[in-house]
């Protein structure tokens, strides 16, 4: 009898543990988004396959592509542009006989933005709302599918000038249009305008959505994958943002954030450079600050590549620097562990070794895996990273409203004046919050805070509210520090603090109002009830932009933080750590003056590196970060388990001598698991799907880890692997 029969023999006679990695149908924890059939090649095993588009093939409608995901076991769920798509026949005229190519975005010298061939930017009007709720929500329901994602709702900054965008002007301030390049008003209500509009799109189609799911008995759950605000106010874009989870018909998003948007260059200690992991950590930030205190749900999405060609070396280093960055926020546990399978899988990029094109690695497709099953694995925590926490910085979607026009000589390189807020402290090992000013009226933003740092140098109030709110925390014992000259132009626009009866010349004289400050406070620290206010004269770039420029802001924070209500001292450091599960995630920064390692010695999996060592000693140089699987920490040492994995682990069966599963992975990968297990294995089999022995197998013996390593050919159809020990 060979050893999966006598597994069966055992099971049946002496019972089984319940299946430990039984494959949930309704889990919806992992996604991905693709606009291609299911193919043994993309085969991940996430939870949930997001479909992109309603596009029919020559051979495959999009309802038969839905159902092919859905028969390999995957949720489907469903994705498109609310910006841009493929909408050609709404351009053209075919859909209601009325040519809306007019309906692009523009720019000044006249030329539309284009996303590909046909697919203008676009003005969201009402008929192109009409055209979506119509032709593709009403498919996409009617195809069963119950959760609809509508990406990027994105306006260029620089645009604003087509005719569409003109009629909109008008239906929305009831005067004339004005061209925002001659002031900045004008081009802080051009973009307010742009903001505006994809909140009212998304919530017209999303309210639609819902109410004509509930006609035909489905509860549909609508989310927006959007880029974080940071980056988007970064690369001068405007998108509704944080404003969105006020309203019923959203109930959540996914954080667009990946080597593509943390990789743009930023300034720091008066050297412009990229800084992937730092950036990637302040926009998964934002991401979480803006949707927490609202209860909505959140994905966080890597790419182990992105949009421009790179090389296969740059795109490991730099998923690795967004993978630990993602982490490192332990009450985020939902992921989409890649965009487009197809591009990652199949394309070719280059290989710096051979100077060819080349399809994925086997050790980088292998990695990815592990990958894969960790975010599937990876727990929810209350743990918090190392460090001096409690330090927030105040974000406002009007940060997008100051970009995309320079006026009277003002100008914020490289979104500096957020970044000198964010990076001295980040530089040093701080793990620095943001805090958005939309959510200032719910407790839970609070909950942890103890300094908050702002300025109003690159974002404006958008109504006085949240300085009640700001002012009350103080007087409770908060600790506030505002930076700014108050001398930029926008600080003049028409906007509540000059208006209806208000005198204001900047909107920090009403904050100061009501804590009983000085309007125009001089640089020094103020007490306000309980707590305290520091202000420095200065604005927030020249901390970044100018060398050693970050000394008199660190004084303050530090100052600040060691004051009144939760004092404490500041620490620096070169490092964030924290632990989830057995999970242990670590970054060490660079540009920092200490140059140490962060040593790790205990029994470790390294799972960024796809041969699954085990470890006793892990050291962390700066620039670098780190995965590993603490094997002091597993849950339920005694039970034989597959703690790392290549592939999906799915029904695992455990006997009194023995343990099974069955393992699934995309075909033209390797399979590598590392198995905990009582004593070293007797005999291996594996068998395929269709009962076939198969022989080539790897298997090494861990005697300090008490774990097995086993290497194989990945199957989408899985492999049946079986142990006696």
């Amino acid at each position: 009898m060979n050893l999966t029969c006598a597994l069966t023999v055992l099971c049946l006679s002496a019972g089984c543990a319940a299946p430990g990695g039984t494959r949930n149908p309704d889990r919806e924890k992992t996604a991905f988004q693709t606009n291609s059939p299911w193919k043994p090649v993309t085969d991940s095993r996430a939870d949930v396959a997001i479909v992109y588009g309603t596009h029919d093939a020559p051979d495959m409608s999009f309802e038969q592509r839905v159902e092919s995901w859905r028969s390999k076991g995957y949720k489907t769920h469903y994705m498109t542009g609310i910006a841009w798509g493929e909408y050609a026949d709404y351009f053209t005229g075919e859909w209601d006989g009325v040519n809306h190519l007019d309906e692009g975005q523009v720019v000044q010298a006249g030329d539309t933005l284009w996303h590909g061939r046909m697919v203008p930017y676009l003005v969201p009007t009402e008929s192109f709302i009409a055209y979506m709720q119509q032709k593709h929500i009403r498919r996409v329901i009617d195809a069963g599918i119950d959760a609809i994602y509508l990406e990027e709702p994105e306006f260029w900054a620089r645009a604003g000038y087509s005719e569409a965008f003109k009629r909109e002007w008008e239906k929305y301030y009831g005067f004339a249009w004005r061209p925002q390049h001659e002031s900045a008003e004008n081009t802080y209500l051009s973009n307010k305008l742009k903001y505006h509009l994809y909140y009212n799109a998304l919530d017209k189609v999303f309210s639609y959505a819902k109410e004509y799911g509930r006609s035909k008995g489905m509860e549909v759950r609508c989310y927006v994958p959007t880029h974080s605000l940071v980056n988007y106010s970064s690369w001068e874009i405007v998108s509704p943002e944080a404003s969105l989870a006020s309203l019923s018909c959203v109930d959540g998003y996914i954080a667009q954030v990946w080597t593509g948007t943390s990789r743009t260059p930023t300034y720091f200690d008066g050297r412009s450079r990229e800084r992937v992991f730092e950036n990637a950590y302040l926009e998964y930030g934002s991401m979480e600050s803006m949707t927490e205190p609202t209860g909505r749900k959140l994905f966080f999405l890597t790419d182990p590549i992105e949009d421009w060609p790179r090389d296969w070396a740059d795109y490991k280093i730099n998923y690795q620097a967004t993978f630990t960055a993602q982490l490192l926020y332990p009450r985020i546990a939902n992921y989409e562990v890649m965009p487009w399978p197809d591009r990652i899988y199949e394309g070719l990029f280059l290989n710096p070794a051979s100077g060819e094109r080349e399809r994925i690695s086997r050790d980088y497709s292998t990695q990815m895996q592990v990958m894969i099953d960790a975010l599937g694995r990876m727990p929810a925590s209350d743990n918090r990273v190392s460090g001096s926490d409690g330090i927030c910085v105040l974000m406002c979607n009007s940060l997008m409203f100051q970009r995309g026009v320079r006026h009277e000589g003002y100008d914020d390189p490289q979104f500096s004046d957020f970044y000198g807020l964010t990076f001295p402290l980040v530089k040093r090992g701080v793990p620095v919050k943001t805090m958005h000013l939309e959510n200032t009226a719910y407790p839970e933003t609070w909950r942890d805070a103890k300094v908050l740092v702002m300025s109003y140098a690159n974002m404006k109030p958008l109504d006085p509210q949240a300085h009640e709110h700001i002012a009350a925390w103080v007087r409770d014992g908060g600790k506030l520090l505002f930076c700014g000259t108050d001398a930029d132009p926008y600080q003049r626009v028409r906007e509540w603090w000059n208006q209806e009866g208000n005198r204001y010349a900047a909107p920090s004289q009403h904050l100061f109002e009501l804590l009983g400050m000085p309007l125009d406070a001089p640089t020094g620290e103020y007490a306000c009830g309980k707590g305290f206010v520091g202000v420095i004269r200065r604005d927030p770039k020249d901390f970044v932009l100018e060398a050693g420029g970050d000394a008199e802001f660190l004084d303050a924070v530090c100052r600040l933080y060691g004051e009144g209500a939760k004092a404490g001292e500041l620490e620096f450091k070169n490092h964030f750590y924290l632990d989830r599960g057995p999970y242990e995630i670590v970054a060490v920064v660079d540009e920092n003056p200490d140059t140490r390692p962060f040593v790790l010695e205990g029994r470790f999996i390294d799972l960024f590196d796809p041969a699954l060592p085990v470890l006793t000693r892990h050291a962390v140089v700066p620039g670098w970060q780190a995965l590993l699987y603490n094997l002091d920490k597993v849950a339920d040492p005694t039970r034989p388990q597959v703690l790392a994995c290549a592939g999906g682990v799915e029904t695992e069966q455990v006997g009194r001598n023995s343990y099974s599963c069955l393992v699934k992975g995309p075909a033209q990968t390797t399979a590598v698991m590392r198995i905990l297990l009582p004593g070293r294995p007797a005999a291996t089999d594996l068998v395929g799907a269709d009962g076939t022995p198969l022989t080539e197998l790897e298997r090494e013996w861990d005697e300090l880890s008490h774990t097995c390593l086993l290497r194989f050919e990945n199957a989408p159809e899985g492999v049946t692997v079986s142990i006696g020990f």
